[in-house]
């Protein structure tokens, strides 16, 4: 999502106060939108088609199955899916209202990507999402008796687009929710992942841009990154993160993946550029062989 520094986070409480339309909670933040999402996303909508092109033209052929996390009403992940004839889709949503705009056969895992392992072994519980009598709701299970690593289905492909990443409040959620990512995606599976870079010039200017590369190269923080995202004219705001190329390694690499590639993409036109500054960042990654070794099982 755009994300516009109206106030620093720290004026959260105050922003409460008096702005009725602000939410701390970034899901219940798209609760509210999901009436003006549809007008949101036009409005970014060479972006959006740019990176889905680029991944597209990046999944190999023979897939037979995606999640994406993060995934609104579904339509992106359906277009891509329905381009490349790949029948298992698992859309992660956690927003109640996003999650009702899902059309076809997707099923919904209706929880926070942080919490992606519940989720997953949700499904062997009970079926959940559009077209059930229970609707879209979050699974009834206990948190401590699920551990990611015990999940069955790995997916051959898993997306988190649009800045979803942004969303997850504090690095220990995302670091949470990208080591669930890892664990759920196949041997040789790909994960496609693109963030608002913190260094974006095009986007935040030149004095925003280098306040921050000077900031971050004195005193960085976990929390240099966190914003105020404003949906103009929704009037609707709520927290998010922007990230720098840096931090989406040390991630990356935290949670047992290793670079497959780097695409620079410019947010106005969704066109490939050159240089970091001139865009958002998408990543294709795959997991570490490490990782595949320390999961394969072991013969004495």
């Amino acid at each position: 999502m755009k994300t516009d520094e109206a106030q620093p986070l720290r004026k959260l409480s105050r922003i409460n106060a008096v702005n009725p339309q602000h939410f701390d909670d970034p899901v219940a933040a798209y609760d509210r939108l999901a009436t003006h999402y549809a007008n949101v996303s036009s409005r970014r909508e060479p972006y959006l088609r740019g990176v889905e092109r680029e991944i597209i033209s990046r999944i190999p052929k023979g897939s037979r199955s995606l999640m994406d996390v993060g995934a609104g009403g579904g339509t992106r992940a359906l277009r891509i899916t329905s381009h490349l004839g790949i029948a298992r889709v698992v859309l992660v949503e956690p927003s109640k209202e996003m999650a009702g705009k899902v059309v076809g056969g997707a099923e919904v895992w209706p929880v926070r990507a942080e919490d992606l392992a519940l989720a997953a072994a949700g499904q062997n519980h009970r079926a959940c999402g559009p077209g059930t009598d229970e609707g879209v709701r979050p699974y009834a299970i206990a948190p401590e008796t699920i551990r990611t690593e015990l999940i069955t289905e790995r997916f051959d492909v898993i997306t988190c687009l649009w800045n979803v990443l942004g969303h997850i409040p504090t690095a220990e959620k995302r670091r949470r929710a990208i080591t669930a990512i890892a664990r759920l995606l196949a041997p040789q599976g790909q994960l496609f992942l693109d963030v608002n870079h913190r260094y974006n010039l095009r986007s935040y200017g030149i004095l925003t841009t280098g306040a921050r590369w000077i900031h971050d190269a004195l005193s960085p923080t976990e929390n240099d990154g966190d914003v105020l995202v404003n949906w103009g004219k929704a009037g609707i705001s709520t927290y998010g993160h922007v990230f720098t190329n840096r931090e989406v390694m040390r991630l990356a690499k935290a949670a047992g993946f290793e670079l497959q590639e780097r695409l620079v993409i410019d947010y106005d036109d969704g066109r490939i550029r050159r240089f970091s500054f001139q865009g958002n960042l998408l990543y294709v990654f795959r997991r570490s062989s490490g990782m595949d070794s320390a999961s394969a099982p072991q013969t004495f």
